[in-house]
């Protein structure tokens, strides 16, 4: 099961030289000039989790496994971007193929060209989520009427596409994205992510500050905070620059570079565990001699679901789950002590996965 992070924001935010470090890469152009990065590139980037650590020592494991996310790096929108703009289309349909969007927002001031002139993250915020709205008002705009019209034909899948996509062109018009449409019912929900609207997509805002505000932030990033805050995203504080020379670093010495900073983690961990938020992801586990690892599913995922993320034949012949919490696991050092205290639970097709099991499936194909 593949997640993707969209990251997007103007020419000469930092987009690239995240992704960069993200992926711990040169695998995009970081430039200073407009559109170096033409085409998306993906990066697969594992997931920080110490649990995954303290499990593979329990058990001895010979080695371990992280969960991953899909980083892509789409080049710089710009003002008319939805009319073609800049490659506009070209990047709008990289954009509507990835389930998350992260806006990198400049929030420091320097030499770097701005491509609006002087810096202002709300102004550059308000110019992306612009043309992605006019694309989602674009595409709407054609495909309401038509829905409208199969309605009053009896078309029930049209009647609740024709519902919640036209409260959505609603707000589209009002200025408003497509995140705050709220759909009636299980029918609407299901046309509602179908048409895969961009502004629908969850949206994490990274304040990129200079090398003095990467501990606290400043006062351009508290004000990117308070826009997040009344909408309802998230926003986190990151020094693209930092993170970057952080990566050529050898593993040893990243610890004392970073408290020397005042930073206890990357940023990078904290984009990427926001990124897994905001996806409404959770992880659990599988442990053995051979190796322990993590695994990703949605929140609200049942125990078959979670064995098929392993493989689909344990989700086809799925017979129960054999389930331990990672505190109980932690605290009875393994699964021998955990089933001699009794926590060790036998779990059927109904149970819903809670973040930090570790779990053994038994199955029959």
């Amino acid at each position: 099961m593949g997640f993707k992070c969209g990251i997007v924001g103007l020419p000469n935010v930092g987009k690239s030289t995240l992704f960069n470090a993200l992926t711990e890469t040169a695998a995009a152009q970081a430039a200073n000039y407009p559109f170096c990065t033409i085409e998306p590139n993906v990066g697969q980037v594992a997931v920080p989790d110490p649990r995954l650590d303290e499990l593979a020592e329990i058990a001895g494991s010979a080695k371990k496994i992280e969960t991953q996310l899909s980083f892509v790096d789409i080049a710089g929108l710009v003002r008319g971007a939805s009319k073609g703009e800049g490659l506009g289309n070209q990047f709008l349909a990289n954009i509507r193929e990835t389930d998350a969007i992260i806006h990198v927002l400049r929030c420091f001031e320097g030499e770097v060209t701005h491509v609006e002139g002087k810096v202002d993250p709300i102004a550059d915020a308000d110019t992306v989520e612009t043309e992605l709205m006019l694309a989602d008002l674009e595409s709407l705009e054609k495909r309401v009427p038509n829905l409208v019209k199969k309605a009053a034909q009896g078309d029930k899948e049209a009647k609740a596409a024709a519902s919640v996509l036209g409260e959505a062109l609603d707000l589209l018009r009002d200025g408003k994205p497509a995140r705050l449409t709220q759909p009636k019912d299980e029918d609407e929900r299901r046309q509602f992510d179908q048409a895969q609207l961009i502004t629908a997509k969850p949206v994490l805002y990274v304040c990129n500050v200079d090398e003095g505000a990467a501990a606290d932030g400043n006062a351009l990033s508290a004000k990117v905070f308070d826009k997040a805050a009344s909408e309802g995203a998230k926003a986190v504080v990151v020094s693209a620059a930092i993170e970057a020379e952080i990566v050529t670093l050898a593993a040893d010495d990243r610890a004392e570079f970073l408290s020397d900073l005042g930073l206890e983690e990357t940023g990078l961990a904290r984009v990427i565990r926001a990124g897994y938020d905001l996806l409404h992801l959770l992880t659990f586990f599988t442990v053995g001699p051979k190796e322990a690892r993590a695994w990703t599913v949605e929140k609200g995922s049942r125990a078959p679901q979670a064995a098929g993320a392993i493989h689909s034949d344990f989700e086809r012949g799925f017979i129960r789950a054999e389930t331990i919490a990672f505190e109980d696991y932690s605290a009875c050092k393994g699964e021998a002590g955990a089933r001699e205290a009794g926590k060790l639970r036998s779990e059927g097709k109904d149970y819903v996965v809670h973040d930090g099991d570790v779990m053994l499936f038994r199955f029959n194909v």
